[in-house]
């Protein structure tokens, strides 16, 4: 890959939302064709696969394409976007377990730009799986400190969602 296989693939991206529904083969032609410049078991080839299935609406077709991206050594911050577009097509195909599974330990990752989109993916999957409290925690933390003010409260409210409620009064 370099710089001009990069800038054509962004600006493939940038008309995705000008293909209607019907036209979701010919953008996905569009990317295969980038992909075939790549050498073959690209993973970042199957990564822009993946999303292309997955941003037309395939997440069945996405599954595989991300497992096989992260499989063949996917890693950095194509790896996380990976981790946390393959977890949302598996809450999206009823798997939303294996989605929390795989979220759960990018919490504890190095941070990044990514990490309220992996705290909003897991929300949803959380929320898939019936556990709309410790989703809300995780939506109120990440917006905390985007609050102009409020952001101890907000915190502290998160917290008080999944925590077991204290004994403050004593009864």
């Amino acid at each position: 890959m370099n710089q001009d296989w990069e800038d054509r693939v962004a600006a493939a991206w940038a008309t995705l939302d000008g293909y209607a529904e019907e036209e979701a083969p010919a953008f996905r032609a569009v990317i295969d064709a980038l992909v075939a410049e790549l050498p073959d078991g690209s993973p970042r080839g199957s990564f822009e696969r993946a999303c292309a299935w997955d941003s037309t609406g395939r997440s069945d077709r996405a599954v595989p394409l991300y497992r096989e991206a992260l499989a063949g050594g996917l890693d950095g911050y194509q790896g996380r976007r990976a981790r946390i577009q393959l977890s949302s097509s598996l809450r999206n195909i009823g798997q939303a377990e294996e989605g929390v599974k795989l979220l759960t330990s990018e919490l504890d990752a190095p941070s990044d730009e990514l990490d309220d989109a992996v705290r909003a993916t897991l929300a949803l999957c959380l929320s898939s799986l019936g556990r709309d409290r410790e989703g809300l925690s995780l939506v109120l933390g990440a917006l905390a400190p985007h609050l102009p003010r409020y952001q101890r409260s907000m915190a502290n409210y998160a917290r008080a969602l999944v925590e077991p409620p204290s004994d403050r009064l004593g009864g």
